[in-house]
């Protein structure tokens, strides 16, 4: 599809260009910033995959387009694109040779293409790319006459490799859109793919810190302390877990350099600003809530001061599920037998934060299967399995940490400190919670610590707090509930799929 319209540019022309354009502006710090328009989050209701003869995906977990549909769509975008021209990128997924894919991406937008540059591999424009994505943000579709659901679409056609993106502005659907299609090229291979991030220590110590957007994956795996193998996707493979990609995307609403230095300074030239507020000067205002709470940053590994060049790691010595509680049910951290381990990883619970999603306005309560549903191709339990026979296999510790909000709701009290959440990480990391006393709380699958040096009683046993504790009973009983709820479905689809 390459004619004389596209262009292949560095950052600093992307860069160049974006501001020619008027894409967006440089900020004092040296990071371009965009607006992403009404889109300030993903919107995975307009996601599509192609029903074509013999595709293996369940029919139950997508909604789907016809082969003739996405013919007509595809033909609107390449027509689109080729009358507003734009920019090619190839690039690579996967930090390891074996299992590494050449991805292609064609951008409307130059500053979506220094996105995708700053965040994936470098490839070789020489070779065939696997997978080829087409971001057409000024394109609308139509629902009756292209089967779509709005005027936003993503659509995936797994079989041509394939992906259309059009009617938003966010990049994070360009980033997502890959890390969809590793759930099914990865996990056809026996590789787990996973929605986590990573680090490790001098001694090789690996933890990983599964959970959704604004949960803390990306704060608590940039630790100076440790090594970043990767903030967001990896793969568990037999020789240990890899990164997929290149790049950091951070939530930076409220970011500072006294809470998260390395985040903070990571954001400079070559750094692309998603929808922050700056003032006159153009200082950015990371406290600023005007357009959305998830305010992002995105910028390559080699930006951070320590990570771990190999973008690889071995088996995990301790995984961690992050869960940003709104309810103020679960306590700040406890133990997980292998079966709880299971069930929380089905559930994927916590709350979403504002602005995540298109139309989330305040943090509310979900389950995400896998603490990662939208992007999942198959069926849940299929990874679950995955991830529990590797636990087993190399005998992991698994942990949750609630980073929300302990007690009382959110509004009521104030979110855990950010503190307190990493001594708590780092004690985990040492074994140094493998031993102590427990309480079991078989209504929400948790083996919580009866006490932990320096950790307030309330943290541990938020049901001890007398201001809130005459709506915690109930709030419990609803939490509980819900769980079993949702995970008596994944027993109804099991039994389903075996029958």
């Amino acid at each position: 599809m390459v004619q004389e319209t596209w262009q292949r540019l560095t950052p600093a022309q992307l860069i160049e260009t974006s501001i020619r354009r008027n894409e967006g502006m440089l900020l004092s710090n040296g990071a371009f910033c965009a607006q992403t328009g009404k889109f300030t989050g993903r919107s995975p209701k307009d996601k599509f995959f192609v029903a074509y003869e013999g595709c293996p995906l369940p029919q139950e977990r997508h909604q789907w387009l016809t082969e003739a549909q996405f013919d007509r769509l595809f033909a609107k975008v390449q027509a689109h694109l080729q009358a507003t021209g734009g920019f090619v990128f190839d690039g690579a997924v996967n930090h390891t040779e074996e299992h590494r894919v050449p991805v292609r991406f064609y951008t409307e937008l130059a500053w979506h293409n220094l996105f995708v540059q700053q965040l994936f591999l470098n490839g070789d424009s020489t070779v065939t790319p696997e997978y080829t994505v087409y971001g057409a943000p000024t394109l609308t579709a139509s629902p009756e006459a292209d089967g779509t659901r709005t005027d936003t679409f993503i659509v995936i056609h797994l079989k041509r490799g394939i992906v259309l993106i059009g009617g938003t502005e966010y990049a994070g659907e360009l980033k997502k859109s890959i890390f969809t299609l590793m759930h099914h090229h990865l996990a056809e291979r026996d590789i787990l793919p996973m929605h986590c991030s990573a680090s490790v220590g001098d001694a090789g110590d690996v933890a990983l810190f599964f959970g959704l957007s604004g949960t803390g994956k990306t704060t608590l795996s940039a630790d100076p302390a440790r090594r970043l193998i990767g903030d967001d996707e990896h793969g568990w493979a037999d020789d240990g877990v890899f990164n997929m990609e290149n790049g950091c995307y951070a939530k930076c609403i409220d970011l500072s350099r006294e809470k998260e230095p390395d985040i903070y300074d990571a954001i400079h030239y070559g750094a692309v600003l998603e929808n922050v507020v700056c003032d006159d000067k153009r200082e950015p205002i990371y406290s600023d809530r005007s357009l959305t709470e998830n305010t992002r940053a995105a910028y390559p590994l080699s930006f951070i001061r320590n990570i771990e060049p190999s973008g690889r790691g071995d088996h995990p010595h301790v995984i961690v599920f992050l869960s940003a509680d709104a309810s103020g049910v679960l306590p700040a951290v406890a133990r997980l037998t292998p079966e709880d381990a299971r069930r929380h990883y089905l559930l994927g619970y916590t709350s979403k934060l504002a602005g995540t999603e298109r139309d989330v306005v305040q943090p509310e309560g979900t389950f995400s299967a896998c603490f990662g549903s939208p992007f999942l191709t198959d069926r849940p339990v299929r990874y679950a399995d995955m991830l529990m026979e590797r636990i087993a296999r190399y005998d992991v510790p698994v942990y949750l940490l609630n980073t929300g909000w302990v007690g009382g709701v959110y509004g009521e009290v104030d979110r855990v400190p950010l503190k307190l959440t990493r001594d708590l990480v780092h004690r985990i990391i040492r074994g140094e919670l493998d031993n102590v006393k427990t309480e079991r709380s078989e209504d929400l699958f948790l083996s919580v610590p009866v006490a932990v040096a320096g950790v307030p009683d309330v943290f541990l046993h938020p049901e001890h707090d007398e201001k809130h504790q005459q709506s915690y009973g109930q709030r419990r009983q609803e939490l509980a509930a819900s769980f079993a709820d949702v995970l008596a479905g994944y027993l109804e689809m099991s039994g389903s799929a075996r029958r």
